[in-house]
């Protein structure tokens, strides 16, 4: 007689100094942010040449521009000459070029060297092989995407998979056009609290009947626990009385055109590994970009994006904005609830995933093998 073989209820997490130690979080900036494909700007923020924003990517700084022909480049942070930082702001504009405020080392907008107090005077001086540094950038979702490493892994392979992955097919997330959407609004939030506890917030929602009173309003389901992320392909369903992806379950907007039958009235949610969530629903997209600064400190910038014509209408987006900017700050006050325990000898192997976060341990596992470690192991 054979017996099924039991699944454990409990699971183990990762030990708590995953959270808190520095040396665990320059592995993680060398082998995972600086290593994958980083989500870094909408490329509508960049709408011109010159424009420019700088992003921290594990502990490197990117500059990301539009050259003259308005193409996105992307480019560390770096002056070839005595390394001092050429743009100080997160955010600004230059005419024609990228100047070093220190020696006045000048690159234009494709990061050829072009200019240098005595330049002329040293002709065996490369301008290309002097430019700056470039950096390997693709745009999918109408975000510029970087990657530091020499060699990037496939992009299709990993970053658009992950829509694959959750959705079943690609088809599945271009059906709302996210590239062609607008800006409605943008919150960001400085987290007191490790990336990680972000993320395996966001893939479960054994919490959400505790702490989400909104969310389950509108998807009643999730009051069960189960999160959409669960089920592959699975969408989370109104429920029956409401009308729209608002903070009081009233009328949202349009459905977008392309979104198919089978996805109206119904939220999505993808990680992409490993600091991108997208929340698909049928009027907006909502898009988290994380950037993790620290062990215990995480900036997250999140992005509500809707039919160009209903932003440049000056409708009201508040209800739709409200009902996540409260899932945001409930979310992000309890990893900052529980980042303090994870140096606490009652953390110190971890905790317990029970069923329905089980899939968080997939999340664990890949984060090690990154790492090159070893699991905590099985809950006893």
């Amino acid at each position: 007689m054979t017996t099924t073989p039991i699944t454990p209820s409990l699971i183990a997490t990762l030990p708590g100094h995953y959270y808190t130690d520095p040396d665990v979080f320059r592995q993680e900036q060398e082998r995972v942010f600086e290593s994958l494909w980083f989500c870094a700007v909408r490329s509508s923020d960049l709408d011109r040449p010159g424009v420019f924003r700088t992003v921290q990517v594990g502990r490197e700084n990117v500059i990301i521009t539009r050259n003259r022909q308005g193409e996105l480049r992307a480019f560390l942070n770096v002056c070839r000459h005595r390394g001092a930082r050429l743009c100080l702001e997160e955010s600004g504009e230059t005419r024609r070029t990228l100047q070093c405020p220190y020696h006045a080392w000048t690159y234009d907008l494709d990061g050829k060297l072009i200019a240098a107090p005595n330049l002329i005077k040293m002709p065996d001086v490369d301008r290309v092989a002097y430019g700056l540094i470039k950096v390997s950038l693709r745009e999918w979702l109408g975000y510029a995407w970087v990657c530091l490493a020499d060699e990037p892994p496939s992009f299709e392979d990993t970053v658009v998979h992950a829509a694959v992955e959750r959705l079943g097919d690609v088809a599945a997330i271009e059906h709302y056009g996210t590239e062609n959407l607008a800006l409605g609004k943008r919150i960001t939030y400085d987290v007191k609290a490790n990336w990680k506890l972000i993320v395996e917030n966001f893939m479960e929602c054994y919490h959400c009947a505790t702490i989400h009173p909104e969310l389950t309003e509108v998807l009643p389901e999730f009051a069960d626990g189960y999160a959409a992320q669960y089920y592959v392909g699975h969408g989370a369903e109104f429920g029956a009385d409401v009308k729209g992806f608002t903070v009081d379950g009233g009328e949202g907007f349009g459905k977008l055109p392309e979104v198919s039958a089978d996805q109206d009235r119904r939220y999505y949610a993808i990680t992409v590994k490993p600091t991108v969530f997208v929340n698909l629903v049928p009027d907006h997209v909502i898009l988290h970009r994380m950037f993790p600064l620290a062990e215990d400190r995480t900036v997250v910038e999140c992005d509500w994006l809707y039919a160009p014509e209903v932003v440049a209408s000056g409708a009201d987006v508040s209800r739709s904005v409200e009902l996540f900017h409260r899932v945001n700050v409930q979310d992000f006050d309890a990893c900052e609830r529980t980042q303090p325990a994870m140096s606490s000898r009652a953390y110190r192997k971890g905790g317990v995933l029970v069923p329905n976060e089980h899939h968080i341990g997939i999340f664990h596992e890949w984060l090690v093998e990154r790492l090159g470690g070893a699991h905590a192991g099985p809950v006893h």
